[in-house]
């Protein structure tokens, strides 16, 4: 079973950036997609982004132009660069994989702090 470990969290004023990193124990290649999700305290877990494993992306509308998802297959990772951070941006966030007919996998979170 491979397993994802999120890192890279922390606290950032507005404006400031942090860059994600989703590790997984194994082949990321076993994943027809990819995605970071995010749950704000109170709110339900959005997906932030997503990629496939030709590339694809997609993003919500509330981070479009200041988020940008990638892969390192190499490496078994994906990112999240995230730029321009907003106090709406606070939230744990998780990494996500999906396989054909199994269950998601996911990571245990890293919390990101906006604020000034």
């Amino acid at each position: 079973q491979v397993q994802l470990v999120e890192s890279g969290g922390g606290l950032v004023q507005p404006g400031g950036s942090l860059r994600l990193s989703c590790a997984a124990s194994g082949s990321i290649l076993s994943f027809y997609a990819m995605g970071w999700y995010r749950q704000a305290p109170g709110k339900q877990r959005e997906l932030a982004a997503g990629i496939t494993s030709s590339g694809d992306t997609n993003y919500a509308d509330s981070v479009k132009g200041r988020f940008t998802i990638s892969r390192d297959n190499a490496k078994n990772t994906v990112y999240l660069q995230m730029n321009n951070l907003k106090p709406d941006d606070t939230a744990v966030y998780y990494c996500n994989g999906r396989r054909p007919l199994q269950l998601d996998t996911w990571g245990k979170g890293t919390l990101v702090t906006v604020s000034s």
